[in-house]
């Protein structure tokens, strides 16, 4: 963990499945094409990787997990590279957890909104790819996870920008909630 800022800008960090669209979510996010690399293989996040966002705080982009077709020992590191992350970093004040729209929660991301839950960390859940549904459908599918997680959803599309707006304002809620934590 020595690449972490020592900064005590607020950090938030980005998690899900490695075919989620993680890296693409954070570029429109930042309104730049090529901030996070993207890559049509899945797993090409392989450490964390911190974003300064307007010289104020940072974005987190998580190693993925699930469809990464790397060997077994190199997504144990991840495992704990992650998890010394949300354990040890002091500048971490939540996590936006990130589930594509057309797959339903698997075990490990049960496990890590459990352990999100048991450490207290405010969580986000953003479900990705929206665009790939059609209204209706995706409005279903919001609701849907809402009621298997227990907490709100917010339907995001990096293609057309749906929920950047809602994501942007809830990221500045929580900094600023957490603000003189870190001060």
């Amino acid at each position: 963990m020595n690449q972490t800022p020592k900064d005590r800008r607020p950090q938030i960090a980005f998690a899900g499945r490695s075919n989620v669209g993680k890296s693409t979510l954070l570029n429109r996010l930042v309104g730049r094409k090529k901030v996070a690399k993207v890559s049509a293989t899945p797993g090409k996040t392989r450490a964390l990787n911190f974003f300064l966002i307007n010289e104020s705080f940072y974005f987190v982009d998580l190693p993925g997990y699930g469809f990464a077709k790397v060997p077994r020992k190199v997504r144990e590191e991840w495992g704990r590279l992650m998890e010394q992350y949300l354990n040890e970093g002091p500048s971490l004040i939540g996590l936006i957890f990130l589930l594509d729209c057309r797959r339903d929660p698997n075990e490990d991301d049960l496990q890590l909104l459990g352990w999100l839950s048991h450490r207290k960390l405010p969580t986000m859940v953003v479900v990705t790819k929206m665009d790939k549904l059609s209204r209706n459908k995706a409005n279903q599918r919001l609701k849907q996870v809402e009621k298997e997680l227990g907490l709100p959803a917010i339907g995001f599309s990096s293609t057309t920008g749906i929920g950047k707006k809602e994501l942007m304002g809830a990221i500045f809620d929580l900094i600023e909630e957490n603000s003189q934590a870190l001060t």
